[in-house]
């Protein structure tokens, strides 16, 4: 199967240019390389995701697109710029909820504004097209009500809201999200999903992370099994099978499918202190 991924608009396009596009990477930390000559094409308008097992290297390729950490070796562009030079606001930037350190005393809506000083503004202040634009944010991710609160007040779904919403204030061409769906529950899971999948309706592409195989077969038309490097991508309907999961994650992964539907498992049985060895 190629490496390279194809748009989720139009797969036969040749004229789709890539969002995002590495050519012969090799990345890691200073005794740890955590993937070599990886090559991969997000093209534009496509709604992407990367699953595999923890440690594997997905945090490591987001930072190398982002241009938080230099690669080794090989090419890296970003809406066909250099990685490492692209333009501030360019692309929005949502972490895993569990980084983030929630005692900072901000609201809201002073995180939403935060993502104005990643787009390269150098006033201070907000201006009122800049408010206007916070409160429509938030309106349309429904978290108009708690812009005043405390973000440490707030649940889980409001506060990924609140940091997609910072991510989306400078009108991105490109969101990036880390563990969107770690953190909250199902049905939050679901419906921020279903938010992206609205997002990625107007154009802008969108390359996630996750754990939760379940939800990226409901809801992500692409999807990329990674482990040190690409295992395979394509249609959740098309890669998620025993053996390309199993290559991925390791174990013994067993697939349901019921009208169109999956349910993803680890059949790999657990062993309790006392078990018959």
């Amino acid at each position: 199967m190629s490496t390279r991924a194809i748009s989720r608009l139009d797969p036969g396009d040749p004229g789709t240019k890539p969002a995002v596009s590495l050519t012969g990477v090799s990345a890691g930390y200073e005794h740890n390389v955590v993937f070599t000559r990886l090559s991969l094409d997000i093209h534009a308008g496509q709604f992407a995701g990367i699953v595999g097992p923890t440690g594997c290297g997905k945090t490591t390729l987001l930072k190398i697109i982002l241009g938080t950490m230099p690669a080794f070796s090989g090419e890296v562009r970003v809406a066909g710029q250099a990685a490492a030079t692209i333009r501030p606001g360019l692309v929005g930037y949502v972490p895993q909820l569990g980084s983030v350190d929630w005692s900072f005393p901000v609201t809201v809506e002073e995180v939403i504004l935060m993502g104005l000083y990643t787009s390269g503004r150098v006033w201070p202040w907000p201006s009122r097209e800049e408010r206007r634009r916070v409160r429509d944010l938030a309106h349309r991710l429904g978290i108009h009500d708690c812009l005043r609160h405390h973000i440490v007040h707030t649940s889980g779904g409001q506060r990924q809201r609140a940091f997609l919403a910072r991510a989306l204030i400078s009108n991105p061409r490109l969101v990036v999200l880390d563990e969107p769906t770690s953190g909250v529950d199902i049905k939050t899971q679901h419906e921020v999903l279903h938010l992206l999948g609205d997002i990625n309706s107007e154009g802008i592409t969108i390359l996630l992370t996750t754990h939760d195989l379940n939800a990226v077969a409901s809801h992500l038309p692409w999807v990329i099994c990674f482990n040190n490097g690409i295992v395979a991508q394509g249609r959740p309907q098309d890669i998620f099978t025993a053996d390309i999961l199993t290559r991925t994650y390791g174990g013994d992964i067993v697939i349901v499918r019921h009208e169109g539907h999956f349910l993803i498992a680890n059949n790999t049985p657990l062993r309790f202190k006392g078990d018959a060895q």
